[in-house]
């Protein structure tokens, strides 16, 4: 169990520390006025936890179900969109609010569609070349009903 929980937690360390380097590099990088290059920082940003997050959905799909390791990446997106909300801007020396409702809600909607869309691919490339859990299982299934002899009917 500890171990599973360990997953989520480096999971979302590495979730948040993508975002902390973005965060960095727009405050350091490039000019304050510049939204521009901020802009492409942060959909490069979102593009980068879509990949984590499918990589992680193909491989954790081929070794459990579903809901166990659904389960898993949408506590580890959790956590690590709470601190990307409230804690990354006090990182680089802003405010969480600062920028208005509008901007806070906009960011969280974007995560949590860049991450969405990042498991959702993985898991359906996964389903698609047959290496899931559950196609893994169906076909030991097949399988072993294919390895039994049949039965002969009696009349």
């Amino acid at each position: 169990m500890s171990q599973r929980w360990r997953a989520v937690g480096v999971l979302a360390g590495a979730l948040f520390l993508v975002n902390v380097v973005a965060r960095l590099i727009i405050r350091f990088g490039f000019d304050g006025d510049d939204t521009t290059a901020a802009d492409r920082v942060s959909l490069g940003m979102f593009v980068v936890l879509g990949l984590i997050l499918a990589v992680v959905a193909f491989v954790w799909s081929r070794h459990r179900p579903v809901a166990g390791w659904a389960a898993d990446v949408t506590a580890a997106v959790g956590v690590a969109l709470a601190l990307t909300v409230f804690v990354g801007p006090l990182l680089v020396g802003r405010n969480p609010f600062g920028d208005g409702a509008g901007m806070f809600f906009a960011q969280i909607w974007l995560y949590l569609a860049a991450t969405g869309i990042g498991v959702l691919l993985g898991y359906l490339l996964a389903v698609a070349l047959g290496l899931d859990h559950r196609s893994q299982s169906l076909k030991r299934y097949a399988e072993t009903k294919a390895a039994k002899p049949r039965k002969p009917v009696r009349r």
